[in-house]
């Protein structure tokens, strides 16, 4: 793909270009005059010439007397034609030599042979200075071109180099931020400023609208779920029945899953809104050891071998409930789609990876599985499509890197970097 240039030296670009289009065509035309003069005018005024030479002769038997460039060869004059021009062609030559040049003209009548001789030196002089001038006003007129266009490219890219340059000021997507178009003349980059202006203005609604929905019930769903798990333990502790205990425990885990998600939607909002808040933060290897306890028995039912790999060192803090539902979504997706074979939690210094043998994700997919409601196999679970989009929102918000990578041995790595 061709580098892009800039729109001010596009226009420059376009200036010389239409001047040397311009100017080359004006040279051209300029030259081919002044051939067209040599070989047509200049032919036609020495023919005329001849026919008054003959006529005046025939009227006063006398040869006229012509101008000092100009020499007649004719039969009866005691001057013979000169060796060169002996063999020249009927009608119209010029001939150059290192001493001079000549126009040249033979005309045959009644088997008689005139030829009439024009010194050209001081034309072809005066043609050289026009041709240097022409060439002198070709590059001229580029250079100016080039000045001008500059110049007209300074005032005319200059308000659009300020909207560009305050479109791309992240400060503008504050609420509070000024609109764009009052500081703009009412022309078309005052029309592209008061449209951005609008469509800045839609997108901080819809923002808006996403941000206090997505906190209004996260906030109403938290009380209703430390209820249910307020229950669930309370239960717990008078069920005798091993089967109702499972079902309660299901259920007081679901529950808290729940909770886990609705206070990452909360974080969430909140980190969209730039809003401060003091969240339980913890060592990535604290959670990677809690999440491999919760889901070796999932992956032990399945008959697959589930390995931590848990480097040394790494004691860095981060937010727990963004890690846990990281690590916990990357594992459930791994455990959807492994059928045989091991998945592995590695997890290193400000890194971690979940590694598996599964069917593996084609790597044309690997940016839309990132995308809301995109499942790979819908015939796998009962999921939405929702959980690796959600680790991907998780990542951006914290300012992490998401990589979903195909393994050489079939299946997929996902891998979260916990930096920039």
């Amino acid at each position: 793909m061709a580098r892009r240039q800039a729109l001010a030296r596009r226009i420059v670009i376009a200036f010389r270009a239409l001047t040397l289009a311009v100017s080359g065509l004006f040279s051209l035309t300029v030259v081919g005059v002044v051939l067209w003069v040599e070989n047509d005018v200049v032919s036609e005024s020495m023919d005329q010439q001849i026919d008054s030479v003959l006529e005046s002769y025939q009227s006063t038997q006398r040869w006229p007397e012509l101008l000092g460039n100009t020499r007649f060869y004719a039969p009866g004059l005691t001057e013979e034609v000169p060796v060169a021009l002996a063999d020249v062609s009927p009608g119209f030559t010029e001939i150059v030599s290192a001493d001079n040049a000549y126009y040249v003209f033979r005309k045959t009548i009644a088997g008689q042979s005139y030829i009439l001789v024009r010194n050209q030196g001081e034309f072809e002089a005066q043609e050289r200075l026009l041709y240097a001038a022409v060439i002198a006003g070709f590059m001229a007129s580029v250079v100016l071109a080039g000045l001008i266009g500059n110049f007209t490219a300074s005032r005319v890219m200059d308000p659009v180099i300020d909207l560009a340059r305050r479109v791309r000021n992240r400060d503008q997507l504050l609420v509070l931020a000024p609109a764009l178009a009052p500081d703009y003349s009412d022309d078309e980059v005052g029309q592209l400023a008061a449209a951005f202006d609008a469509a800045l203005g839609e997108l901080r609604a819809a923002l808006e609208r996403e941000r206090f929905f997505t906190s209004d019930v996260s906030h109403e769903l938290r009380t209703p779920l430390m209820i249910i798990a307020s229950s669930c333990e309370l239960l717990s502790g008078r069920v005798s029945d091993p089967r109702s205990r499972e079902l309660v425990g299901s259920i007081h885990s679901a529950t808290m899953q729940m909770h886990e998600l609705v206070q990452v939607f909360l974080l969430l909002a909140r980190a969209t809104a730039n809003q401060s808040h003091d969240v339980e933060t913890v060592s990535l290897g604290v959670v990677a050891r809690e999440q491999y306890e919760a889901w070796a028995p999932k992956f032990a039912q399945k008959g697959l071998d589930f390995q931590l790999q848990l480097a040394p060192g790494g004691e860095e803090r981060y937010p727990a409930t963004f890690l846990r539902v990281v690590i916990g979504n990357l594992l459930r997706n791994a455990w959807h789609y492994t059928d045989s074979g091991q998945v592995v939690l590695k997890v290193g210094e400000k890194e971690l990876s979940v590694q598996d043998t599964g069917i593996g994700i084609p790597p044309s997919m690997h940016e839309s599985v990132l995308q809301p409601f995109v499942r790979l196999d819908h015939s796998r679970g009962d999921g939405l499509g929702l959980g690796l989009s959600l680790v991907r929102r998780i990542c951006t918000a914290s300012g992490w890197v998401l990589r979903l990578q195909a393994r050489t041995a079939g299946g997929t790595q996902a891998t979260v970097r916990l930096e920039r």
